[in-house]
């Protein structure tokens, strides 16, 4: 990547990609922000994303608050760099499915367990397209599962986006229901309270069980939908249906070269290197800066 510090970036996403300039002067004691990140993150999954400060992230740290200020210049930045490690890199195994639905199944249930993973994901309010290097390697990912697909670019960019809102929505609804130790009505006297007079359609859905912890997630029902919608879709689409018809990709057939697959297999196993390289070297300058200052 050819984006050097001055350029004009924000803060937070320079940092998110490595480019950033390294603050001149730190704490005696070792400080980087892999480190404020780390911290962030354990509070956050400890005790949700409200209590992240950066007073309480630099308490963790055992360093001042104006410390932090030299590596991350504001708190909005230190959220940005959370969630880029929070959601982390999509498991290789996607790229392992036999065919797209397969793909995007193991796409949308690793994205699931992101989320369960680190619940206050879901506090962080979506602003834009992505922007940063691993939100952007899940967005690829999806992408590479409909290669192969006759779905144009701006398609698959839309599916990949609407299964990645539901995978959100899932994992909302799942989160509290998961922290919450009851219903807030127990389910006989919710029945008692639904009778069929004032909800006609809503009483018998509940008499058959569609609440009860037995019945298909509404969920799994929706997901399953979804894939079933795209499947339909792409039918239409190979029968040549008038209105059906996706706008031509002249990459298409490029990318479906199992040596183009191979080299793009390659840049992404490089840049994650370098990502790893960059951050050594960002420990290393740290240390030595340090050594200087002792």
């Amino acid at each position: 990547m050819d984006v050097g510090p001055d350029d004009d970036l924000p803060r937070g996403i320079a940092l998110a990609w490595g480019v950033a300039a390294n603050p001149q002067r730190g704490p005696k004691r070792e400080l980087n922000i892999e480190g404020i990140v780390d911290a962030a993150v354990s509070i956050a999954d400890t005790d949700g994303l409200g209590a992240v400060s950066m007073s309480s992230v630099a308490q963790a740290l055992g360093f001042t608050t104006m410390s932090l200020y030299r590596y991350v210049s504001a708190k909005d930045d230190l959220i940005l760099l959370m969630q880029e490690s929070g959601i982390g890199l999509p498991p290789l195994s996607i790229g392992e499915a036999t065919g797209w639905r397969d793909g995007l199944t193991l796409w949308y249930r690793a994205l699931i367990a992101v989320y369960y993973a680190h619940p206050w994901l879901l506090d962080i309010p979506i602003e834009g397209e992505p922007s940063t290097p691993n939100n952007l390697g899940w967005l690829d990912a999806g992408l590479a599962v409909l290669v192969d697909t006759p779905l144009d670019p701006a398609a698959r960019v839309a599916a990949v986006l609407m299964l990645s809102g539901h995978a959100r929505w899932e994992a909302q609804v799942g989160r509290f229901a998961t922290a919450a130790s009851a219903p807030a009505i127990p389910p006989e006297l919710l029945a008692e309270l639904i009778t069929a007079v004032q909800f006609p359609y809503l009483a018998p859905a509940i008499a058959a069980g569609a609440f009860s912890p037995d019945a298909t997630s509404p969920f799994e029902f929706g997901f399953l939908r979804i894939l079933d919608g795209i499947e339909h879709h792409l039918g239409e689409l190979g029968a040549g249906r008038p209105g059906t018809q996706s706008r031509p990709d002249p990459e298409r057939e490029f990318a479906r070269d199992d040596r183009v697959r191979s080299a793009r297999d390659k840049v992404r196993d490089a840049e994650q290197k370098l990502r790893e390289l960059r951050k050594k070297e960002r420990e290393a300058v740290a240390k030595a800066r340090e050594r200087a200052d002792g």
